[in-house]
């Protein structure tokens, strides 16, 4: 279970993992890219040109490298491990010369303290060397996205220098790593460099899947897992505009074990592909379902509310990130809400449970349970479901509802629902709403 925490500086991922992430049973944290980037005033600090890498320094605007390293350790003691938005396909986009977050003057195929030069760099040949034909496998591997300098990482020399990055990070305890645009790297590039950590390390990989195009995400499956957004894109729809039933036997086309699922991500908040937090009630009904649901690896995204598409998080005149701060209306906490925050324990517990008492008799409500161990009721109408009885497996008691609190000394900090001793649960749900119950959420009153 990873925590996406997006546009958030080291320090405030560091304290976030330590009060929240930590006791909420968060398994995992992913950051921003750490690298030293262009900076862009003129564009108002753009989120994206933290993407825009100009060396493997480790000062961004998220903070520095003892400020990293600090974080690692903060979210090590809290039991969440911590990996990283990498960008290794290539470096930045920017025209002409600049200087970067760490002080580094760089140009388009010039990065001296790398060090690399125009040769490290793909040139297809193609006009401004950029991909025109994405069903053309090699155009894929060896041309440019986004006019970003396109790293020839199929060199041994080019392989060495990612890697020294990239252990570089291990050094400062990093779990793992996110690939950012790996569908433009050769998989066998990223095998190689792979085989040159100092260190084991767990890999996910951004490839996104376009029909008909020359690479698929199957094409990963051997150097990592791999970020499937037919499975987001699929999931907002139907809670957008569907109906709940369609969720009976949901899925996608990568192996279970071999894929990180999510409602949404950063770039599909801002691009309008998926589900947003603009949309509260469907946002969090789809995110608890991924929660419960026996699919993929879950990554929740915690984001900061925005306006436009460049707009950055909270930052100072110098386009460094603020500190986090749930309460100030910039910050969404996603991750802490309590139909998102309350699911993850749910998660934890029903793992490794069957899908059990499957209904959907009104086609926009959906019940189910998970073995013996948890019991989930969303209700996607937007009417209530009063007066209904639900057979459960669930041994009887009481239960507090994880979607609208939590237990707490013995009693509930939301409602709270009785299970009979023949598994039956009565309940009312409220439209766009629902109810999670789990055997670790048992009071005695």
């Amino acid at each position: 279970m990873i925590a996406q925490m997006f546009g958030w500086n080291w320090r405030s991922i560091g304290r976030e993992c330590r009060e929240t992430l930590g006791p909420l049973g968060y398994g995992a944290v992913q950051t921003s890219p750490p690298e030293e980037h262009s900076l862009l005033p003129e564009k108002g600090f753009p989120w994206w040109q933290s993407y825009s890498a100009v060396s493997y320094g480790l000062t961004s605007r998220y903070g520095t490298r003892e400020e990293l390293a600090e974080m690692v350790r903060g979210c090590h003691a809290a039991g969440v491990r911590v990996y990283v938005d990498t960008i290794i396909n290539n470096m930045s986009a920017i025209e002409g010369c600049g200087i970067g977050s760490g002080g580094t003057p760089y140009c388009h195929y010039v990065y001296p303290t790398v060090p690399y030069g125009p040769g490290d760099f793909h040139h297809c040949g193609t006009p401004d060397d950029a991909i025109e034909d994405y069903t053309d496998r090699y155009q894929m591997h060896h041309c440019q996205t986004l006019n970003a300098a396109d790293l020839a990482t199929e060199d041994d020399r080019v392989q060495d220098r990612i890697a020294g990055y990239l252990n570089d990070l291990l050094s400062l305890g990093i779990d793992g790593f996110r690939i950012d645009s790996a569908k433009y790297i050769a998989p066998e590039d990223i095998s190689a460099i792979e085989g040159r950590l100092s260190r084991p390390a767990y890999v996910y990989q951004e490839a996104v899947y376009g029909l008909g195009e020359g690479v698929g995400p199957e094409d990963y499956l051997e150097t990592g897992d791999v970020m499937d957004l037919r499975y987001a894109g699929t999931l907002s729809a139907i809670f957008r505009r569907g109906r709940l039933a369609q969720l009976r036997h949901f899925g996608s086309a990568l192996p279970s074990d071999r894929s990180v699922v999510f409602v949404a991500n950063h770039d599909t908040e801002r691009n309008g592909s998926t589900l947003t937090y603009a949309d509260p009630d469907h946002y969090i009904l789809a995110n608890a379902f991924l929660l419960a649901w026996p699919y993929g690896h879950p990554k929740i995204l915690s984001d900061y509310a925005f306006e436009s598409y460049d707009e950055p998080s909270p930052s100072d005149p110098l386009g460094r990130t603020l500190d986090a701060a749930c309460v100030d209306g910039h910050w969404l906490c996603e991750h802490s809400w309590p139909g998102i925050g309350g699911m993850v324990g749910f998660h934890q517990q029903v793992r490794g449970e069957p899908v059990v008492d499957w209904i959907d008799d009104s086609g926009n409500l959906i019940a189910f349970g998970r073995g013996s161990a948890g019991y989930v009721v969303l209700n996607g109408e937007d009417s209530p479901a009063d007066g209904r009885a639900y057979r459960t497996s669930l041994p009887a008691g009481t239960y507090c509802d994880v979607m609208h609190g939590a237990p707490h000394e013995g009693v509930c900090t939301g409602p709270s629902y009785e299970i009979d001793s023949a598994g039956w649960l009565h309940a009312d749900i409220a439209p766009r709403s629902g109810l999670a119950l789990h055997t670790g959420a048992m009071v005695t009153g």
